[in-house]
């Protein structure tokens, strides 16, 4: 204690050096944590985003997950219904559960023939009332606010598109879809109708008549057996997706027009069921309580669970990338760290000189006298540490409520600029802690010089 209370008064000694030093830690302090906070914004962004949309796990179909998109029809799952009961209904899943709702991926072509144009597509069938209440998860209390899906309310041969899909299929100006390019025609488009198979199958299918000015398409699609399957569906919306190549493909659809697609009048069968749990930290615990459920349910395919991180990989590499980023920040900080606060060292320790050496006539030991330097860092590393932390909460404040806007990766609608620092507690102790370790270690080298003087050198500079 007498050792401490001797360099806070060393440090008070040398005011304007110790302020020079104790900036540049809080400077580095704060730039470390705003970043770190930043990062975490964006982590919890991209997580919450997917998961409103795709929940924390799938059950599919074993293999679906490498196979399945070639031929989603062959992985179905026959009893997903009881599937769900079971889950729903287990005493230890169901406290953890949000959401539970089928879900079906079918791929085909999707063609406005009147305007002789086609393209492919991938479809996903969806229990709109479900999904609806999965766009409201926010466990992280984040400025996300999904508005309910086009399809609500909706009969079920409506369907909602990418805004790439109309803007190939031509469907921009029936469906008021902004900045969207419109083809130069030089001629008249080959094909007003749809070719006469594709439209021999259409017609077996119960429709109401296309109203003027209505968006329609047709969608093709092979059925479990191979057969091509047709339907005349309403376009409703356009939507904007987050990626450009899943906006040029993506059809969204009732999960009961869907099943009609892919199976016709055989059982319909869903190619995942979706959980969305109330926490993301409840992963673990969910998958391993699933794994048992699966193993003792009497089903003829064999069952897996797959965790949305899987399912997204671009989750993980931003992640990974923010990680390093972050990484690199924290290690270059450190370094301006070292420097800054070892050169105050090796600069007390020249002036202190003649100090150092009637310390050591009085009887002080090498070892007092290195204490005795590496306190003193220790007390800039801590005070460093707290006034960077009470900074960085601040300046995070001061962000969050600037009003600034960004678009994060895979969103289509800008969000709120924030900081996350407070509440992140293991990041502001870690950085508290890392700032005040690297202080000692800096000072270790000019601490030890000092404890090697001899008596009398150190003398003679009085």
């Amino acid at each position: 204690m007498r050792t401490l209370s001797l360099a806070l008064r060393n440090l008070l000694r040398n005011r304007r050096r110790s302020l020079t030093t104790l900036s540049a830690m809080v400077i580095g302090a704060v730039t470390v944590l705003v970043f770190g906070g930043y990062s975490r914004n964006i982590t919890l962004s991209l997580q919450t985003s997917y998961v409103m949309r795709g929940g924390h796990l799938q059950i599919q179909r074993k293999d679906y997950f490498l196979y399945g998109s070639g031929n989603p029809a062959a992985y179905g799952i026959a009893e997903y219904q009881h599937v769900i009961d079971v889950v729903a209904r287990d005493p230890v899943l169901a406290p953890m559960l949000a959401v539970v709702t089928p879900t079906i991926s079918l791929g085909g072509i999707a063609g406005n023939f009147a305007a002789g144009v086609s393209r492919t597509i991938l479809g996903a069938g969806l229990v709109v009332a479900d999904r609806n209440r999965m766009r409201g998860w926010n466990d992280y209390g984040l400025p996300i606010d999904l508005p309910p899906s086009p399809l609500t309310g909706t009969a079920e041969d409506a369907v909602v598109i990418g805004n790439g899909v109309a803007r190939v299929l031509e469907l921009c100006e029936p469906l008021k879809v902004p900045n969207c390019p419109q083809r130069t025609k030089s001629e008249p488009a080959a094909g007003a109708s749809a070719p006469a198979d594709v439209a021999a199958l259409s017609a077996l299918e119960a429709r109401p008549a296309a109203q003027p000015g209505e968006a329609r398409i047709e969608l093709l699609a092979a059925n479990v057996h191979g057969a091509p399957n047709v339907a005349s569906l309403r376009v409703v919306k356009a939507e904007r997706q987050g990626f450009r190549e899943f906006d040029d493909m993506f059809v969204g659809m009732h999960l009961a027009q869907a099943q009609r697609l892919l199976y016709g009048a055989e059982k319909p069968q869903a190619t995942a069921v979706v959980l969305q749990l109330v926490h993301t930290s409840q992963i673990p615990a969910a998958k391993t309580r699933l794994a048992e459920l699966l193993a003792t349910m009497p089903q003829r395919e064999p069952l897996e669970v797959q965790d949305f991180e899987t399912l997204n990989p671009f989750y993980g590499q931003a992640i990974g990338m923010f990680a390093a980023i972050f990484g690199f920040i924290s290690a270059l900080i450190g370094a301006i760290v070292l420097f800054t606060v070892g050169n105050t060292m090796s600069m007390a320790v020249i002036e202190r000189t003649a100090e150092i050496g009637t310390l050591r006539a009085m009887g002080l030991r090498r070892s007092g006298i290195r204490r005795l330097f590496m306190s003193e860092a220790l007390l800039l590393g801590l005070m460093g540490a707290v006034a960077g932390v009470a900074a960085a909460l601040c300046v995070a404040w001061l962000v969050n409520h600037a009003g600034l806007t960004w678009l994060p990766p895979g969103q289509v609608d800008p969000v709120p600029l924030t900081v996350r620092v407070w509440g992140e507690t293991p990041m502001m102790l870690g950085t508290a802690a890392g700032l005040a370790l690297v202080a000692v270690v800096s000072a270790w080298w000019p601490a030890r010089r000092a404890g090697r003087m001899l008596i009398v050198d150190a003398l003679r500079h009085v």
